[in-house]
């Protein structure tokens, strides 16, 4: 078992790839969670808030505001600026709509959406984080370890994606991110 105080080291440098993507910590709240109203998102550019189905912002505008909805817990809002993005096959919509899915409540079509993002990229190890962290909320810690080590197969390790399953199985503690 883990110290806290080594956990913590542990997890602080890999936050990076909370909630997906290469960021270095979790979203910052923006203009799209601080000023705009019914998951509109910010757009720079024109200094509005635009609707994301309607707008011209750019996949990783779309990208970045599902990430920041999620991290608010606002997953209607992020499910919605992932289906604005072009390429909905795309492993890291994917897991995001898993990810927001199970949130949600509905794990059984989250865990379809982690398996489609995984068989786009084998790889995603965000994917099989949250896949794994799904397991230990159901009690399957021995499904969650097979998750870790493709985590590490994959070059995963030391990432946040590795850090946060690890904490998950060790603790019983999921991430709500």
């Amino acid at each position: 078992m883990f110290k806290p105080i080594f956990l913590a080291a542990l997890l602080a440098p890999g936050i990076a790839f909370a909630a997906g993507g290469g960021a270095t910590t979790p979203p910052k709240p923006t203009e799209t969670t601080q000023k705009c109203k019914g998951g509109q998102i910010w757009d720079n550019a024109a200094k509005k808030c635009k609707s994301p189905e309607h707008s011209q912002l750019s996949p990783d505008t779309l990208f970045a505001a599902a990430r920041e909805f999620a991290y608010a817990e606002q997953y209607v809002n992020a499910q919605r600026a992932l289906a604005a993005m072009p390429d909905q096959d795309e492993a890291r919509v994917q897991t995001y709509m898993g990810f927001t899915t199970r949130k949600m409540g509905d794990v059984a079509a989250g865990m379809a959406y982690y398996k489609a993002a995984l068989a786009r990229d084998p790889g995603d190890i965000l994917a099989r984080s949250y896949i794994g962290q799904a397991l230990v909320e159901g009690g399957d810690t021995v499904g969650a370890y097979r998750q870790l080590m493709a985590i590490r197969d994959y070059g995963g390790a030391g990432t946040w994606a590795e850090a946060s399953l690890r904490s998950a199985i060790e603790t019983g503690q999921t991430y709500s991110y």
